[in-house]
């Protein structure tokens, strides 16, 4: 080792300045080289995170993106805000669950600064974008919308009612990854437009999808009476309910996954007033209600005079008599007085309530008219005994009945209403999903692990090449001594300074300073035409 050292060190000393300068600066390059591959092969792969940002929303993410530890850069320009492509889907996830990028749109902040002398054009315009971005803004806050654009036509207003036109608008919805919008949800932002804006109607809102779909048809049809998916939201919830009943009032009884059911459910929708008014016949009059009665009586006499008792005791009724009545007797002072009457008519009107039943109803909406059930249960189903062995058990026929009277009392059978209800027992085919496993070479952790050996094989590559095809022969031509006409390695065979048979020899052997020197100055002496050519081509490098 020392020995190694040693010719190294000699080695070095026999360089010229030159020489040392240029292997300095081929080790330095190598160490930079070096250095550049690994910080390469180090640095991530960036990929657009999101583009065409406001500064409001840039700010936002980039905050957002500190405290998460995920690094980024932007693009030339600022148009883009990149991070690593192994974060981008995770970094877009956190961030929408924080509600960002929120959108760029203008709202009434563009009012604050108004120019003088702005013209009354220019501040309708501005007036319309700034409402035209609240609105945005509000449609935004849904959460099923990631972004929202809002264009309204405000006409001119005009003193003739001929001329008048009534505003619309137009809505562009940009929806989350795999969300959707009900018909109440498309009604409420067409509600909600028409409402922000004087003299709009709701059927001069259109609401459109990023796909091109017309939303508002839907809810113009809900107002014509088509059918609304509230409607059948709620079926499929009856239907889910029922169905929910039977697996778990049977699943103890039977065994998981020995049990298969759906209920069809008709539901009736129909809004429905009835009024009814009912007369019934006459009841006892004893029990009846008098409305009015009215009497009238008249008599016609021979003009008597009234005779018996002046005073307020003739004004009076008479008592009922205390005996007999008889024909020819003396009569009373008031027999004698209506004893010349010719003629008496008496009139008695009496008018009865008459028995009336008013009736309001009003039937209630989504009552059941008819359910549909259908059961299958599984004949060889899965019994474990004491011992823990499994077996398969068929079910006899007093469990058939159980099972129907079960499912009876579960749903409310009513075969007055039309209930059907099946039960059949079959053997369950026991059937294995297969997914087909994709080839070794399309998986994307292999084509991922393809794509880091071979940024680092080319990394090995380019190193390989700079150190063994440029590196390694530059530093031999730099540690041996110039050669080309051999007078610096000469040395006189046989002694020192001294020429055998006449001429220069070469020894394998590296000579020393004196030895060198003396070689070159007999070189000089015989071969002048030599050193000239060779200081020559150093005058000229």
């Amino acid at each position: 080792m020392a020995e190694q050292e040693k010719k190294t060190a000699s080695l070095l000393d026999q360089l010229t300045l030159q020489q040392k300068l240029g292997l300095a600066v081929g080790v330095a390059a190598l160490f930079a080289l070096l250095a550049g591959l690994w910080m390469w092969g180090k640095t991530p792969d960036y990929r657009v995170l999101y583009s065409n940002l406001s500064d409001r929303d840039g700010g936002a993410i980039i905050d957002s993106l500190t405290q998460m530890n995920i690094p980024y850069k932007f693009a030339e320009g600022g148009g883009a805000l990149l991070v690593p492509s192994d974060k981008v889907h995770e970094a877009r996830l956190k961030l929408a669950s924080q509600g960002l990028p929120k959108g760029g749109n203008v709202g009434f902040e563009l009012m604050e600064n108004q120019r003088f002398g702005i013209t009354q054009f220019a501040e309708q315009v501005n007036y319309q974008r700034a409402l035209e971005g609240e609105l945005a803004r509000s449609v935004q806050s849904i959460g099923a919308v990631a972004a929202a654009r809002v264009h309204l036509a405000i006409p001119k207003p005009s003193v003739f009612v001929k001329e008048q036109q009534k505003p619309s608008a137009s809505v562009v919805l940009s929806l989350q990854g795999g969300r959707t919008l009900d018909s109440a949800q498309v009604s409420a932002i067409v509600h909600l437009i028409s409402s922000s804006v004087p003299e709009m109607s709701a059927k001069d809102v259109t609401v459109v999808d990023q796909n091109g779909t017309l939303l508002s048809a839907s809810h113009d049809g809900n107002l014509n009476g088509g059918l609304d998916a509230n409607q059948l939201k709620y079926v499929q919830q009856i239907e889910q309910d029922y169905i929910k009943r039977i697996e778990s009032l049977l699943t103890p009884f039977l065994g998981p996954n020995n049990l298969r059911a759906q209920v069809a459910a008709d539901i009736d929708f129909s809004r429905t007033e009835q009024t009814a008014e009912i007369f019934k016949p006459n009841q006892d009059p004893a029990e009846s209600t008098i409305r009015s009665k009215q009497s009238s009586e008249s008599m016609n006499g021979t003009g008597l005079n009234a005779t018996g008792v002046p005073g307020a005791l003739t004004n009076q009724p008479p008592v009922p008599a205390t005996a007999p009545i008889v024909a020819g007797g003396p009569a009373s002072g008031v027999e004698a007085a209506n004893a010349g009457v010719s003629n008496m008519q008496k009139d008695s009107t009496v008018n009865y309530e008459v028995d009336r039943t008013i009736r309001h109803t009003v039937l209630p909406v989504g009552s059941i008219k008819r359910l549909s059930v259908a059961v299958v249960v599984n004949a060889n189903r899965k019994v474990t005994d004491a011992k823990g062995k499994t077996s398969s058990k068929p079910l006899t026929d007093q469990e058939k009945e159980q099972i129907n009277n079960l499912i009876r009392d579960a749903i409310g059978f009513d075969q007055t209403r039309g209930d059907s209800l099946n039960v059949q027992v079959a053997a369950f085919t026991e059937s294995k999903e297969t997914v087909e496993e994709l080839p070794f070479w399309e998986r994307a952790d292999v084509i991922e692990l393809a794509k880091e050996l071979l940024k680092y094989g080319l990394i090995a590559a380019v190193m390989f090449l700079v150190i063994f095809r440029i590196i390694k022969p530059a530093f031999q031509s730099l540690l041996t001594p110039s050669s080309r006409t051999g007078g610096f390695e000469a040395v006189v065979e046989g002694g020192e300074g001294e020429q055998a048979g006449g001429g220069v020899s070469y020894s394998p052997t590296v000579p020393s300073y004196e030895q060198t020197l003396q070689t070159a100055r007999q070189i000089a002496q015989q071969e002048p035409k030599i050193v000239a050519s060779v200081i020559k081509e150093w005058v000229g490098e």
